[in-house]
């Protein structure tokens, strides 16, 4: 296999990999790991990331499939600014369906502020859309490094190394975006900075 092909496959599997739609699954994994939130039963802490999984992870990504599959469209067709508008609807309908699911459960504030905090940058991508193509992988990145500080600041303990974890997958992430042609410096740059002000903000006002 040539280097080209090489670097392609690894690309396009870094886009798999990190995929947006992980955004709130890992983000509540840091929370019961850096919070007073793991002293919670680990059968409920289970039982949150299943439900946000089937809500974030696995229904909008099966709708999107389906709705790819209906249209004939490959990955990098789909990919096009005008065919994004559903995809991003069908994700945020998820996510609102979440939000709501977890408030009728009474699923403690800082949980759902997660998922909250990842619709609002699913919201905003989706606007900015509508005339420029921003990247929704990196803003899911920026958001994990944004959703870091603000719980770094309200529960007082010192991020940083997992912050320059974040940065090297942002990095990889955006650096796979721009190998596959998908989106310029530009717009990886500006998903970036979009989702770590959404999820600070949004966390911290919340």
């Amino acid at each position: 296999m040539s280097r080209q092909k090489c670097l392609i496959t690894a690309a396009k599997a870094l886009s798999v990999i990190f995929t947006p739609f992980y955004l709130p699954t890992v983000g509540l994994m840091a929370l019961f790991m850096f919070s007073y939130l793991s002293l919670l039963p680990w059968l409920f802490k289970i039982q949150v990331l299943t439900l946000v999984y089937i809500f974030t992870v696995l229904m909008p990504i099966l709708a999107i499939r389906l709705y790819r599959r209906l249209h004939g469209w490959t990955l990098v067709e789909l990919g096009h600014r005008e065919r994004r508008a559903v995809p991003y609807v069908i994700s945020i309908g998820c996510y609102l369906l979440c939000v709501y699911v977890m408030e009728t459960l009474h699923i403690p504030h800082f949980m759902g502020s997660i998922v909250v905090a990842t619709l609002v940058i699913q919201t905003v991508c989706a606007i900015v859309n509508s005339w420029w193509k921003i990247s929704t992988h990196t803003a899911a990145a920026g958001g994990m490094a944004g959703g870091l500080f603000a719980f770094g600041e309200i529960f007082g303990f010192n991020p940083v190394w997992w912050l320059c974890a974040t940065f090297a997958v942002a990095g990889l992430v955006g650096t796979s975006r721009m190998v596959l042609r998908q989106h310029t410096l530009s717009q990886v740059v500006g998903g970036f900075i979009a989702g770590a002000v959404c999820a600070a903000a949004t966390i911290l006002l919340v």
